[in-house]
């Protein structure tokens, strides 16, 4: 990782990577978050590090390599099946933590979505692969969480989980634990359905104190399934003096074994290799596909793209002051909505997702393992979908 770094003590120390009229401001949140003591998400960043894009939408990264998505349900032997969520769930990587913002030239911080926001979605059919549907909802605002269901009926996969961050700040960079889990079911139509609990890795941003953050993934994750095979994830990054970005070994162990029948190692943003066979196991340098939407002009009020569309078109602009104008319009209002209802003696009501205390399916599936549960909310999928994209 990047070496130990100390707060700019002049606005000319400040990366060139940060807009001459946003250097103060940049170096204020520096020394904001160098002394802070809490959870960061609760800070407001200058609005020239933000993402056009609400994070809402982020659960899409999941699926942009669909026909990865799809083919897990070819396969009937379990191994080989296994293999191919492994496959699939190395694939996503990239998207959903080194090539969000390229066009922008860093990463940048995220929307904070709303209570109740919406982001709805679909990769059409295409060469058999069957058509898949996305419904995201913010089922939390207060610790923000965000809940998803990615569904490809025909090949008879759901994926459901939930996503929440807890970031804290650490020497030079900014940590971000992810506090959540996903459920992939696999129903081939034929028995007994199959489930695998994936769980989310750690995320440390460096690169602050010149104004151009980038992520690196670290510690572990895991990936179980019910049918007994599991992989443990190991990442690393770009130590000071030697290693390289991005790097992964992945593990893969047959039921009721410790030891290892399959290892893959490279860098997860490229490419990695299966080391018994030495051929490519996941390239992902070929192009991704995007989620498709409905237009703008028919999106919901609480839509990601209509609710946040001007201050996205602010910041893609470089008009940060119309963005942080409209920006805090949104926020402002969230808040009168939540005076009302402490007023009123309500509470606002999910749209596609019911709030449980546990996830049956999580405890059952890290019982006898070496991961370490989480105490979290859960959420499961309520249906309900948009009559365009049921």
């Amino acid at each position: 990782m990047s070496g130990t770094a100390t707060p700019t003590s002049s606005n000319e120390q400040v990366g060139e990577a940060v807009p001459a009229s946003q250097r103060g401001s940049w170096s204020s949140f520096l020394k904001s978050i160098a002394s802070f003591s809490g959870d960061l998400s609760s800070l407001t960043a200058p609005p020239f590090i933000l993402s056009p894009t609400s994070l809402t939408e982020f659960p899409a990264y999941w699926c942009e390599r669909p026909e990865l998505f799809a083919a897990i349900a070819g396969h009937k032997d379990d191994e080989e099946r296994f293999l191919a969520i492994v496959k699939w769930f190395i694939a996503t990587l990239k998207g959903q933590y080194t090539s969000r913002n390229e066009s922008m030239g860093s990463e940048k911080k995220p929307l904070n979505p709303v209570l109740g926001e919406l982001f709805y979605g679909h990769w059409p059919d295409k060469d058999d692969r069957g058509r898949t549907t996305l419904v995201v909802e913010q089922v939390s605002h207060h610790p923000p969480i965000t809940a998803y269901v990615i569904e490809n009926k025909s090949k008879g996969l759901n994926l459901t989980g939930h996503n929440a961050q807890k970031t804290s700040f650490s020497s030079s960079a900014i940590i971000v634990k992810q506090i959540g889990h996903a459920i992939l079911t696999i129903d081939s139509g034929e028995g007994e359905k199959e489930e695998v609990l994936i769980t989310l890795p750690k995320l440390r941003i460096d690169g602050l104190w010149y104004g151009s953050p980038y992520i690196e993934l670290w510690d572990k994750t895991n990936i179980q399934s019910s049918s007994g095979w599991s992989s443990v994830l190991e990442y690393k990054g770009k130590g000071y003096f030697s290693g390289k970005i991005h790097t992964i070994k992945a593990t893969v162990s047959p039921p009721g074994s410790s030891s290892v029948k399959h290892t893959i190692e490279g860098q997860w943003h490229i490419q990695t290799r299966d080391m018994k066979t030495g051929k490519v196991f996941t390239d992902v340098t070929f192009p991704k596909e995007e989620v498709t939407v409905g237009p703008t002009e028919e999106m919901e009020e609480f839509e990601s793209r209509k609710l946040w569309g001007l201050v996205s078109h602010g910041i893609r602009e470089g008009d940060y002051e119309t963005a942080s104008r409209e920006k805090s319009k949104i926020e402002n209002d969230q808040r009168q909505r939540r005076r009302d209802e402490i007023a009123a003696g309500t509470t606002w009501e999910l749209k596609h997702f019911v709030k449980l205390e546990s996830d049956p399916v999580y405890e059952r599936l890290v019982e006898d393992t070496d991961i370490t549960p989480q105490e979290e909310d859960c959420y499961v999928y309520g249906n309900n979908p948009p009559a365009w994209l049921a």
